[in-house]
């Protein structure tokens, strides 16, 4: 293969990293408001309204755009299309900050976030939502298992502590050498699991919205939610790619990779077709298109969703479908969701936008810097001679 991937060493601190740091900074002390005050004092839940902007989009849409990870390497090595090898890694790099995001929005989300270790040990065989924090948990790591090649592959031989921990120096290259060389035998069997654990998670994700017949909006209510859940995921797997990959491109001013990510809109077409062919036979066989010239706020939302979904271009294809993706999370889990007991509408407080803003603004910086120090990014021919 001629792709080579290394990294950039561009100059980091720009304006727009800067403009990253405020809402950083600005997430942060909402963050610390929520465990100081308590999670009443930054946001607009209640009792009678659990959860909100956090499940919404930092949890089930963080882990549905995140897809992009296991569908690229399901892609690539699975199927053995290995012209796609050149955005295998920044996928991978998007679904490990993604994972890992979604775990640090649930830890503030969480009432008593201390307990989240509890799953691991307390087993409820019966729940959906054990699944889901399972299979996260356990994706995460081989996740982070897979991104070790990239660490090593910059830091080998490489290694030169200063002062007193020079005589580290043998010991971790050794380290190095080996998690390669092991790794590099058995990644399809990570491979294979992240593929197998994503899949689960992402329709238990549907599942979860099962329990609530009589609170969601018939409209997103369905027994083929989990099946919806993951095939839209699978669909905004590849469009996730294509948008990263141009945002990051054009960003850092790199060869065009149009010739890999123009093909992937061909999957993408295939892809959405049979999510659409589900939700409209849905919609059908239990009669429930009746409900969309009813004029309520749920139906409106419900049409715009999927008017996103019907555009055409790559970029702009891409960053609609993603949008509709987004939209169709949020309608199921905060727009189509209405308690019995809650009176009132829900809208996020400022804290709680604060807090999404702030994680997002925070994977955005972590991404810049990791692809700016390793190897993650094919380098343009200008940078890399």
């Amino acid at each position: 293969m001629g792709h080579k991937a290394s990294p950039l060493n561009k100059k980091f601190w720009t304006p727009g990293v800067f403009v990253l740091l405020v809402f950083m900074i600005a997430g942060a002390i909402s963050i610390i408001a929520r465990f100081t005050g308590g999670i009443g004092y930054v946001t607009n839940l209640t009792n009678a309204r659990p959860w909100g902007l956090w499940v919404g989009v930092d949890v089930a849409t963080g882990v549905a755009l995140a897809a992009g990870g296991f569908t690229t390497a399901a892609l690539a090595h699975l199927l053995g299309r290995h012209n796609y090898e050149p955005i295998t890694r920044p996928a991978l790099l998007t679904a490990v900050l993604g994972y890992t995001f979604v775990v640090l929005g649930l830890l503030v989300d969480i009432g008593r976030s201390w307990a989240i270790w509890k799953p691991m040990f307390y087993w409820n065989t019966n729940s959906v939502l054990f699944e889901v924090a399972m299979c996260v948990m356990v994706y995460l790591h081989v996740l982070y298992i897979e991104f070790i090649p990239v660490v090593a592959e910059q830091f080998k031989d490489r290694v030169n502590l200063p002062g007193p921990l020079s005589g580290l120096n043998g010991f971790i290259e050794m380290i190095l050498k080996a998690a390669d060389a092991i790794l590099d035998k058995v990644m399809w069997i990570f491979i294979i699991l992240g593929i197998v654990l994503s899949c689960m998670h992402q329709s238990s994700l549907g599942s979860l919205m099962l329990v609530a017949p009589t609170k969601l909006h018939p409209l997103w209510y369905t027994p083929i939610l989990p099946l919806l859940f993951l095939t839209s995921a699978f669909a905004v797997g590849y469009p996730m790619v294509v948008f990263e990959t141009t945002i990051a491109t054009s960003s850092f001013k790199l060869d065009s990779e149009m010739n890999i990510l123009a093909p992937l809109t061909r999957i993408t077409i295939f892809l959405l077709g049979i999510y659409m062919f589900l939700k409209l036979g849905d919609m059908f066989v239990r009669g429930t298109y009746t409900y969309l010239l009813d004029g309520t706020y749920q139906t409106n939302s419900f049409i715009f969703e999927k008017i996103r979904n019907s555009r055409r271009g790559v970029f702009t294809a891409a960053s609609l479908i993603i949008g509709g993706v987004v939209i169709n999370r949020i309608n199921v889990f905060i727009v189509g969701y209405k308690p019995p007991l809650s009176d009132t509408g829900y809208f996020p407080a400022i804290g709680e936008i604060l807090v999404t803003f702030g994680l997002i603004a925070t994977l955005m910086f972590i991404y810049r810097f990791i692809v700016t120090y390793l190897p993650v990014l094919q380098a343009s021919k200008e940078v890399s001679s």
